[in-house]
């Protein structure tokens, strides 16, 4: 009896974890980027290598200066003007993402002022959000908290937050951090 109580035990639990491997698998995963010197990119393409889904470049509609300084302050002006500049493109169909993965690089403490357009753009309700940010040292500024006040009706995951100098070294990082919340393959 104890037998015939066990092996249904282990096929429940075989079930259970079948059923839930398979929602994992049936996840339409979104990974939005921008990248303005190709250390995001490096990382969203970790992720992708990882978890599949659909790569997205979200480029700003107005083109930002070559020279780094000259961006900086486009950027500054930006954040203190609360502005939302345009996009080049926009996600055709959002409502057959479930999870969107959004990278950005960290500019004067949270993320470019058209990610908030981006963010305001897409019905994102009921979706969950998992931010990750390239940085040049000072870390992921306040942007989660400006994803989670633009985004209140979605699950924000924990960010990941790479140095951009170290980019192109984090695959293992980007791994652990992907087994760690729980979204992998």
């Amino acid at each position: 009896m104890r037998r015939i109580t066990f092996l249904a035990l282990v096929f429940v639990f075989l079930g259970v974890h079948m059923e839930l491997q398979a929602q994992n698998q049936e996840r339409k995963i979104l990974i939005a980027y921008y990248s303005r010197t190709g250390n995001t990119r490096t990382v969203a393409e970790y992720i992708h290598q990882t978890v599949g889904g659909d790569l997205f470049e979200i480029k700003p509609a107005r083109v930002y200066p070559a020279d780094y300084r000259a961006t900086t302050e486009v950027a500054r002006e930006e954040l203190d003007t609360n502005a939302r500049p345009g996009l080049a493109s926009n996600v055709n169909d959002m409502s057959q993402y479930d999870t969107i993965f959004l990278g950005y690089p960290i500019w004067w403490g949270t993320m470019p002022m058209f990610f908030f357009t981006f963010l305001e753009s897409h019905e994102l309700a009921g979706k969950t959000i998992i931010p990750f940010c390239t940085h040049g040292g000072g870390g992921l500024g306040r942007s989660v908290t400006d994803i989670q006040k633009l985004c209140p009706n979605s699950t924000v995951l924990d960010v990941l937050s790479i140095n951009g100098s170290s980019a192109s070294r984090s695959q293992n990082e980007v791994t652990a951090w992907l087994r760690r919340i729980g979204v992998n393959r």
